[in-house]
């Protein structure tokens, strides 16, 4: 259940972030959910081989070079998903960002407290 409200959440944000942010493009509701869907799906299998394979990067940058490696997911969701457009690596590093921001928000209100 938490995976569906996690879908809905980023589906919307992918929608009001295409309206806010230059550079990014989702013609419609149907876009933003199939965005949703590979953005999650890239961020369970690609992310942590792009992490690995970077890591003395990220290392070296204390961290810094992770907004690159999900600037990097966004160019290649783009890339999968028709009728969503970004316009460049500054467009996607944005995006990423804000998203993120969004994501923790809504994490954060929908965690279950655990009962000891």
């Amino acid at each position: 259940m938490k995976a569906l409200i996690n879908i809905f959440f980023t589906t919307v944000f992918v929608l009001i972030l295409a309206h806010l942010l230059p550079g990014i493009f989702v013609p419609n509701f149907m876009t933003a959910l199939l965005v949703a869907l590979v953005l999650g799906l890239l961020n369970m299998f690609v992310k942590p081989l792009l992490v690995l394979f970077t890591l003395p990067a990220t290392i070296f940058t204390l961290g810094l070079f992770l907004l690159v490696i999900n600037a990097v997911i966004i160019l290649l969701c783009a890339e999968l998903v028709p009728g969503f457009r970004v316009d460049g690596f500054w467009a996607a590093l944005l995006f990423s960002v804000v998203l993120s921001l969004c994501q923790s928000l809504v994490s954060g209100m929908t965690k279950e407290e655990k009962r000891s």
